[in-house]
């Protein structure tokens, strides 16, 4: 059981959303479009944001469901911390999954909104203040790869100053996955270095920026 859903929970992150919209609703291709990227900013960018909402929502989804649900399936709902490395476990599959999709030739998102997914059912007042960093950034900035960035770079510090479930272990993955998101965004932060990175306005069939 355990290997099965550890499998499943990789199988339903690497769902491609972004590249499904895109091919079966519009007729493109998002490797090829904007930055490249199979992720929700690239579909604003590229689709817009009647597109964009939905494939937001369901890798969200993909990272909740498999944090929130699968641990249940193999540890009592009263294992309380005993719960905690399983769901750790299964997000960071549905995550893998996402950014190293079967389904597209292991291409996919920068792992963000799975990422959010994930501490949306293992620390949500945590991912509260990161999302709140993230709307600050961007607001500032207008650009969602900072944004995105100094939100990964927050969660972190989030975990040590609000409460969770999710104790030490929950921290030490937090790091690895903030370190992760940020290598992730290396492409960006060259742009941003160089002052080339494409900011949030409206949707464009022609940017290179985040995705």
């Amino acid at each position: 059981m355990t290997w099965f859903l550890l499998v499943l929970a990789y199988l339903l992150g690497s769902i491609p959303t972004a590249y499904w919209v895109g091919k079966g609703v519009h007729g493109l291709d998002l490797r090829k479009e904007g930055s490249g990227n199979l992720g929700a900013t690239n579909a604003f960018r590229v689709l817009g944001w009647r597109s964009a909402l939905p494939v937001l929502l369901v890798d969200v989804a993909k990272g909740w469901l498999p944090a929130w649900l699968f641990p249940t399936l193999i540890v009592a709902p009263e294992g309380g911390a005993g719960m905690v490395p399983w769901a750790i476990a299964f997000g960071a599959m549905a995550i893998t999954g996402h950014v190293f999709s079967i389904w597209v030739k292991f291409k996919g998102g920068k792992g963000v909104a799975t990422s959010a997914g994930v501490f949306l059912a293992l620390a949500p007042l945590p991912l509260l203040a990161c999302f709140f960093v993230w709307v600050v950034a961007l607001g500032i900035s207008r650009t969602v790869s900072l944004a995105s960035i100094l939100a990964a770079a927050a969660l972190p510090l989030a975990m040590v100053l609000l409460p969770h479930r999710s104790g030490t272990l929950g921290l030490l993955f937090t790091l690895a996955l903030s370190v992760f998101v940020i290598w992730a965004h290396r492409e960006n932060i060259r742009r941003l270095r160089a002052g080339t990175e494409t900011r949030f306005n409206s949707p464009s069939r022609n940017p290179r920026g985040a995705g």
